[in-house]
């Protein structure tokens, strides 16, 4: 995994441009199921859209904030603290909650936010809740999430370094995560040094082929459109399978 860690400038650029537009990257590189794999299946909510993209390694933690019994393991929020810090940043972390579909507790909230910013965090996409929304916010730690919740009930971390399952889609520890408002894709390992090259190339592939004919109506017939668009998508397609070998999604 560690080989395919992408340079700083290169997630800074990955940052510059939405999630959709990553995924139309990924789809053309990828032996994946681009209908079923990598990117969150049931809805999810970005409660810090202002803030924009966040691209970083995912690490990942198991919580169940209705169970007592697991802050019997007093070293274990130590032993979990220890375990990010250790972790190449930046850094996603995943929460899986083994309350689903329940929501008793948060992980997340104004002191944790702020620690794990200290840890070379840059968000979290949590399947339960988060609270101290403002607070949160001020840190600089984005947020996707299921609700909004006022306490934290029993939470401590349970097991970390861990396979989880968020919003129906399986995230490994050290995979590359893009999110935003409109949900998250988590890259596999083998489709991370072509990623950002791929999403440039189709987004460009888009503004030079259908979005241009799209935009240059005015002022046309109906019949004129309609054969201008046609020409378009057939650029776009020819352009993508001289690429990718692929036709692309138009």
């Amino acid at each position: 995994m560690k080989s395919n860690y992408l340079s700083h400038a290169e997630l800074l650029q990955l940052k510059r441009w939405n999630t959709p537009t990553i995924y139309n990257g990924w789809e053309q590189i990828t032996q994946h199921d681009i209908a079923a794999d990598c990117f969150n299946l049931e809805e999810t909510t970005d409660f810090m859209p202002q803030m924009g993209p966040m691209v970083g390694y995912a690490v990942t933690v198991v919580i169940q904030p209705s169970e007592k019994s697991h802050k019997q393991n007093t070293n274990a929020l130590s032993e979990y603290r220890r375990y990010v810090a250790e972790q190449p940043g930046p850094k996603i972390v995943v929460v899986q909650d083994l309350d689903k579909p329940q929501v008793i507790g948060s992980f997340w909230g104004e002191v944790n936010s702020n620690v794990h910013r200290a840890l070379g965090c840059v968000g979290t996409i949590t399947d339960s809740a988060i609270r101290d929304l403002d607070e949160m916010t001020n840190a600089g730690f984005k947020a996707l999430a299921r609700r909004l919740c006022v306490g934290h009930a029993h939470v401590t971390p349970v097991r970390w370094n861990c396979e989880v399952e968020v919003f129906g889609t399986i995230i490994k520890p050290g995979q590359l995560i893009h999110a935003d408002k409109h949900g998250f894709l988590a890259i596999p390992a083998e489709d991370q040094t072509s990623l950002l090259e791929a999403a440039i190339f189709m987004d460009t592939n888009e503004c030079e082929t259908v979005i241009q004919a799209a935009r240059q109506a005015v002022g046309k017939s109906n019949a004129e459109i309609l054969e201008s668009l046609e020409a378009a998508a057939q650029a776009f397609s020819e352009n993508t399978r001289q690429k990718f070998r692929r036709a692309g999604e138009w």
